[in-house]
């Protein structure tokens, strides 16, 4: 491990434009829970009844999300790890084109990723969307609301369904989001799969973008993923110990 360490800081050194991309494999080590793991969301609900049509057509079924969501609070209170923080670092280093990220957990930015750097391909749970005027709410401010008996929260503008601002099943990406990631894989010249077993598509394409368009491809991941024979370099372990060691070669060798 400690030689592909190395070959990964070498990487990021010859680098000038990177993209990193993160799954719910750095969310876990925030304290998040992984939707599919046992314990995780869907050992207590049913995702087939979480879809969009579900939720637009059936007060039981958005009733069941804001319960869920009043449990999913921890991701309010969730702090960046040591990944989130190895990425903005290459922010910082002038390294960093952008984040593309499948996590909903806002940690990016909380760690000093700037907002715009950060591709959200299945939106931010910090926040709740109208669907009929699409003006924004924050989450603590509507979870509140159902904390304190309303179990359905409507828009207070125009009484509209009110829904997290993620993407549910069945429930396109946000399609403006996905071009611009697209684009960004399709241009940068190291992309850094951290935390994902590249199992969720259409997201999971964006490697195979980058690879096609020439960029080096790194792959850091507590198991194997489907690219792991196609990289420059893979590294199965812990993403956020791994980063650490990695980021400490960089400034190693930028001290040099």
């Amino acid at each position: 491990m400690i030689e592909d360490v190395g070959r990964l800081a070498q990487l990021i050194i010859e680098s000038k434009k990177i993209v990193v991309f993160t799954g719910a494999g750095i969310s876990t080590e925030s304290g998040i829970p992984d939707f599919r793991s046992p314990g995780g969301v869907w050992s207590r609900y049913d995702p087939e009844d979480f879809t969009i049509q579900k939720f637009l057509s059936s007060q039981e079924t958005r009733e069941n999300i804001w319960k869920m969501s009043v449990e999913a609070g921890l991701l309010i209170e969730a702090k960046p790890n040591p990944t989130h923080y190895a990425t903005a670092e290459l922010h910082r280093l002038g390294k960093l084109d952008c984040v593309v990220t499948q996590n909903i957990d806002n940690l990016h930015q909380k760690a000093g990723v700037p907002e715009d750097k950060v591709f959200e391909l299945h939106g931010n749970m910090q926040w709740v969307v109208c669907t009929g005027c699409r003006k924004r709410f924050p989450l603590p401010e509507v979870l509140q609301k159902v904390k304190e008996g309303m179990a359905v929260p409507h828009c207070p503008d125009c009484q509209s369904i009110l829904k997290p601002d993620v993407v549910f099943f069945g429930e396109a990406l946000p399609q403006e989001t996905l071009t611009e990631a697209i684009r960004r894989a399709q241009s940068c010249d190291l992309f850094i799969v951290i935390g994902s077993t590249l199992v969720v598509y259409p997201a999971a394409y964006m490697p195979a973008y980058a690879r096609k368009a020439g960029a080096r491809l790194a792959i850091v991941n507590l198991t194997p993923t489907s690219l792991d024979h196609h990289t420059t370099v893979v590294i199965h372990g812990k993403a956020g110990e791994i980063m650490t060691r990695v980021m400490e070669k960089v400034r190693q060798v930028g001290q040099e």
